[in-house]
């Protein structure tokens, strides 16, 4: 079984890198246009869609994880995406999912925690 990884951006300005609002997953907007987000893909719904692209991602974000064992990571755990895929996590996230992700995720009994840090553990 192969191993689901993210595309892990070459060097770029970080103007061009943009992050997911929900899982914090961080890539180019080509790479969420051809793959969309290996993380919550069901969800957000942005392989295809610049559209979408746009409003479950942001350019405002803080800091850059590299996360290459997930699982094993404690800073995976810290910032909650030891379960994700390994590739480059934002630390801070500004912005909020939409709101039909929101409802989404509420329907499926998913509570939706923003990666801003303002809900803290």
């Amino acid at each position: 079984m192969a191993t689901i990884t993210a595309i892990i951006p070459p060097q770029a300005k970080s103007k061009y890198l943009r992050a997911c609002l929900l899982c914090s997953l961080i890539q180019m907007p080509m790479d969420f246009r051809k793959i969309g987000c290996p993380n919550c893909e069901e969800i957000m719904q942005m392989k295809g869609s610049p559209d979408r692209i746009a409003v479950c991602t942001t350019t405002y974000f803080d800091g850059i994880i590299a996360v290459i064992d997930p699982e094993a990571s404690w800073v995976a755990r810290w910032q909650r995406t030891s379960k994700y895929v390994r590739g480059m996590y934002a630390v801070r996230v500004k912005g909020r999912v939409p709101e039909d992700v929101e409802a989404e995720l509420e329907s499926r009994g998913i509570k939706y925690r923003p990666r801003d840090q303002t809900d803290q553990d």
